[in-house]
């Protein structure tokens, strides 16, 4: 018999359901047992994936073909860690409010990891755990928040269709378009 091909983007993003602690933001926030979530499901909610040469993304084919194909016309970067953030502490936890935006929020790791939590058709977390190569992209109008993990490090690329807008929506924002088309799209008619 032979093996099962293994999806590679299972080696730089992975996902589970979170407990319900209090405790540090940053720790890994698994449910006893731990429920591992398929990127397939996380696809069913509209999250997007890749897995990518984050040591060539200059140069990279496949950035450069997903750029084209989904119209990412700006790209920039942005560190989080103690050294390069002003008042690091603060906007960690300001990343971690539960929020949404009007448009996609894509993001490439190319150094580091961090944690993009998401609400299942449930509303329970997701909890994403995005490393160094992967690359996710959040769909507009779906529920989240973003911490580093316990290394305190990462370094993403963000992309954009057109000039960057990125304004967060703290929950609840369900009277927006995005959040009505999300739920829709991948809530409503995804259950029936």
């Amino acid at each position: 018999m032979g093996e099962a091909v293994k999806d590679g983007r299972e080696e730089v993003i992975q996902a589970w359901y979170m407990d319900d602690s209090e405790e540090d933001q940053r720790l890994p926030h698994h449910k006893d047992p731990k429920e591992f979530v398929s990127l397939d499901k996380l696809s069913e909610l509209g999250v997007l994936s890749w897995r990518l040469d984050a040591d060539n993304y200059e140069t990279d084919e496949e950035l450069k073909k997903i750029r084209e194909s989904r119209g990412y016309s700006y790209m920039d970067f942005c560190e989080v860690c103690p050294e390069k953030l002003q008042n690091y502490e603060a906007k960690v936890k300001s990343f971690f409010e539960e929020h949404l935006h009007t448009d996609e929020e894509i993001r490439y790791c190319v150094a580091g990891s961090g944690y993009f939590d998401v609400r299942d058709r449930d509303e329970a977390w997701i909890r994403v755990w995005v490393k160094k190569g992967g690359m996710i992209v959040l769909p507009a109008g779906i529920y989240h928040r973003f911490t580093v993990d316990s290394d305190n490090y990462i370094k993403a690329m963000r992309l954009f269709v057109g000039e960057p807008v990125w304004t967060p929506y703290n929950r609840p924002h369900d009277h927006l378009p995005a959040r009505k088309e999300y739920v829709d799209n991948f809530v409503i008619n995804a259950s029936a």
